[in-house]
């Protein structure tokens, strides 16, 4: 397999940006072809790159492109919002055993306004949120070393996500840890230019980003990864619920 990726098509990041403004199923069926050949195709080129680089620091998160790779189609069912189709394309990478909403992963995202490099835990199912949060009060040290390591910082920021204003119920307030029990999400992202998704940096760009940000999802996945492996044989284990990416601040 080839290294490296060259980037998305022009005639891609025109497509999406028509989308927008013709986010109708009347307007986008006689056009599917140009979004199978000048944005998924692109985008599993990439992801199969992305796996053969990750093979060298987190091959655990490698997945099939077909598997990694978002489709286009909205859930509209909850939404007030009812236009039929995304106007990006995104594909996340989650662990090895691991449904593609179960745990934490890492995530990419391309569209005419931005280029979203993301990881951690979205949208927690409580039993996920709990295991997590537990794990927390006895290795608090080890994840603030994880989360304060200057690569990581340098590329990625701080650590965000939504927080209780206090220590959930059942945790104690004066841990110290209770700063970060409080995270209902566990999230690091970036947004790059938008330019970039035309150009071979763009590979470069993530792959220095996923190269730093596994250390953090893997802590993430470790007490979820026991809850597993401890669970008994026909154990109903809560099916992964849709999310969205997150809300830029």
């Amino acid at each position: 397999m080839a290294a490296g990726f060259a980037g998305f098509p022009k005639e891609g990041i025109q497509f999406l940006r028509a989308l927008k403004k013709n986010n109708r199923r009347e307007w986008f069926q006689p056009r599917k072809h140009i979004y199978e050949s000048q944005v998924k195709a692109p985008m599993l080129e990439l992801v199969a790159a992305l796996n053969a680089e990750m093979m060298e620091f987190a091959p655990a998160y490698v997945r099939e492109p077909a598997e990694a790779v978002f489709r286009i189609y909205r859930d509209t069912r909850f939404s007030p919002d009812k236009t039929p189709y995304k106007t990006h394309i995104d594909a996340v990478f989650t662990r090895r055993g691991f449904a593609r909403h179960d745990g934490a992963g890492l995530y990419v995202s391309v569209s005419p306004e931005e280029v979203e490099v993301a990881a951690g835990v979205y949208m927690p199912s409580p039993e996920t949120l709990r295991t997590i949060r537990l794990h927390l009060l006895e290795h608090h040290a080890e994840f603030r070393r994880i989360i304060s390591a200057k690569p990581l910082r340098a590329l990625m920021g701080e650590l965000r996500g939504e927080r209780l204003t206090r220590a959930p119920k059942g945790f104690p307030a004066n841990h110290p840890a209770a700063d970060l029990v409080r995270y209902k999400q566990w999230l690091f992202w970036v947004l790059l230019d938008p330019p970039i998704a035309l150009t071979p940096k763009l590979f470069d760009e993530i792959v220095a980003r996923f190269r730093v940000l596994t250390p953090f999802v893997e802590f993430l996945n470790s007490p979820l990864r026991q809850a597993k492996q401890a669970a008994p044989v026909g154990f109903f284990v809560e099916p992964p619920r849709s999310g969205r990416r997150p809300v830029r601040a």
